[in-house]
């Protein structure tokens, strides 16, 4: 399935639905489940959809692999487009599929990438990257979706995108196999990893990080793609802005697979049903490694085929004071 977050106008405000997308329509699974359990007769089919088949992708993981296969059978027994139960694809406002991850973990998975940031310091790229796959924690409360506006951070002059795929944990779990790792993701979404380059540099010289950097925004969207349907290869990703190519991945894939990251993510610790796990960017998934930089108002393009085109607009500065970073640690 290829399942979205979207959002409905009610008389007590905006209200966050979860959808499947069929046909150019969105159908709310929950409406779906509730109207096919109606049908056969069972009771109370309203309070048996809202908990067999939540409407929200959170619940809907948490369910596990009952929830999903119950939300398929609702997809399966609809036949056209009933009105109340689904909508045309554009007449909705959609939110990244995941609004609010329990998690996010960043991973450094693209050697390629690796070797032309340490290219830019002058260095070799460090042996241990070969060890382990690396990653960094994010901020999960930051999440926005397609076409929503990406912050520009008042404290930042080099605002920077990261064309990435993320694994979306289905199946909780601890010190996991890498054999057994790819029964845990439940699917994948495209991700915009968005980055404050000139604050970033600051911290990871100091050895820490990246946090302010980072933490600002992560972009989710537009579909979350269930595992049934997507095999976790990462797609030939292209990037546009303001509709002229930047960048094409040529299919290019990461050093480090999902379920190798996933494993290595459980040691020691759960992971839980709605956890990301991002691939980090490709070499020239960025605009860093390009030595180019996106420009407040510009049309961003994160286009990953079968797994959708996530689009966003940059925002403008947000305020016109600017933090400087003194040898005293003071700001100005």
């Amino acid at each position: 399935m290829k399942l979205v977050t979207f959002e409905v106008a009610t008389p007590l405000g905006p209200v966050e639905r979860l959808g499947a997308v069929r046909g150019g329509r969105i159908v709310d699974l929950n409406l779906a489940a509730a109207r096919l359990y109606r049908a056969q007769g069972k009771a109370r089919p309203e309070a048996r959809a809202d908990f067999f088949v939540p409407p929200c992708l959170l619940g809907l993981l948490d369910g596990g692999h009952e929830s999903l296969t119950e939300a398929q059978t609702a997809l399966n027994s609809l036949k056209g487009s009933p009105a109340g139960v689904a909508w045309k694809e554009g007449a909705v406002k959609l939110k990244a599929p995941i609004p609010r991850t329990r998690s996010l973990r960043d991973f450094f998975a693209f050697e390629n990438h690796a070797k032309a940031g340490a290219q830019r310091r002058n260095e070799p790229l460090a042996p241990e990257w070969y060890d382990q796959p690396v990653f960094y924690k994010g901020n999960a409360r930051s999440i926005i979706g397609p076409g929503d506006v990406i912050p520009w951070p008042s404290f930042t002059r080099k605002l920077d995108f990261e064309f990435e795929v993320a694994a979306v944990v289905g199946k909780a779990g601890r010190d996991i196999s890498v054999k057994d790792a790819h029964r845990h993701i439940a699917g994948y979404i495209v991700m915009n990893d968005c980055s404050a380059r000139d604050i970033q540099r600051n911290e990871m010289v100091c050895r820490m990080g990246p946090a302010k950097g980072k933490d600002f925004a992560t972009v989710l969207g537009p579909y979350f793609v269930t595992a049934d349907e997507w095999n976790g290869r990462i797609p030939k990703l292209k990037i546009r802005v303001n509709g002229k190519e930047w960048s094409n991945s040529q299919g290019a894939q990461p050093y480090w697979n999902f379920p190798t990251m996933l494993s290595h993510a459980s040691q020691g610790e759960d992971l839980l049903p709605g956890d990301l796990l991002g691939s980090g960017t490709y070499f020239k998934g960025c605009g860093l490694d390009m030595g180019r930089w996106i420009r407040p108002g510009d049309k961003l393009e994160l286009d990953a085929g079968p797994l959708g085109i996530l689009k966003n607009t940059v925002g403008k500065p947000n305020g016109s004071i600017h933090l400087k970073y003194k040898k005293t640690g003071a700001y100005a």
